[in-house]
């Protein structure tokens, strides 16, 4: 990319690289958060269906179709996925692309922080987690995704195991913490709020912008 000569035979500036980040659907919101309280212009979100974590072992696929598309148009390329469930998969196709992704197993792991996640996984195994996109869609995801509309007798057999719902919250939002709330009683769960803001996507991306 070529930058501007500045009056006075100044060295020219540089523009800022155009870079794509290839997001899961269920981060759409958080990373255009960032991208415009940050004004990073040069930054574009491109995301995959979130429901594709209904059949991770075809993210690894959409992924590479979506970086491969897309290199004429960017000078680099980012992923916000973590693993989600592909069991390495998604890490086998980044590497042959030469792209990296977001650290961490899926997103509970990165907005908590590994280290606050661990911690909860330890306390109660039996955690099912929501964040935000989540909870905004609990009904379609959870719900009609599993089938439960349909087959409500199946609840016990899906969450049977589970002892509390933990919600971690990207922002503090009361209908938001109500409709997580909500959803604990729909499992039969014990509710808990973590606040956890954006953790580990806001350092990801903010050196997709800036590295």
């Amino acid at each position: 990319m070529t930058g501007s000569v500045q009056p006075g035979g100044n060295a020219p500036d540089t523009a800022p690289p155009a870079t794509l980040v290839i997001g899961c659907g269920a981060l759409a919101r958080e990373i255009l958060a960032l991208i415009e309280v940050n004004r990073w212009p040069h930054l574009t979100l491109e995301c995959l269906p979130a429901n594709l974590h209904n059949r991770p072992e075809r993210i690894p696929q959409a992924v590479r179709d979506k970086i491969r598309e897309s290199r004429d148009r960017f000078d680099r390329i980012f992923v916000a996925y973590a693993d989600c469930g592909t069991g390495g998969a998604l890490d086998r196709v980044l590497e042959e692309e030469g792209v990296e992704r977001i650290a961490g197993p899926h997103c509970y792991s990165f907005y908590a922080t590994a280290p606050v996640f661990d911690a909860l996984h330890d306390d109660e195994p039996g955690s099912f987690y929501l964040t935000d996109f989540l909870a905004r869609h609990f009904e379609t995801l959870i719900i009609k995704g599993m089938g439960l509309d349909r087959f409500p007798q199946l609840l016990p057999d899906y969450f049977g195991n589970y002892r509390r719902l933990v919600y971690l919250a990207q922002i503090d939002d009361p209908e938001l913490t109500a409709l997580a709330r909500a959803a604990a009683a729909r499992l039969g769960l014990a509710f808990e709020l973590r606040s956890t803001g954006y953790g580990d996507l806001a350092g990801f991306v903010a050196r997709a912008a800036t590295q």
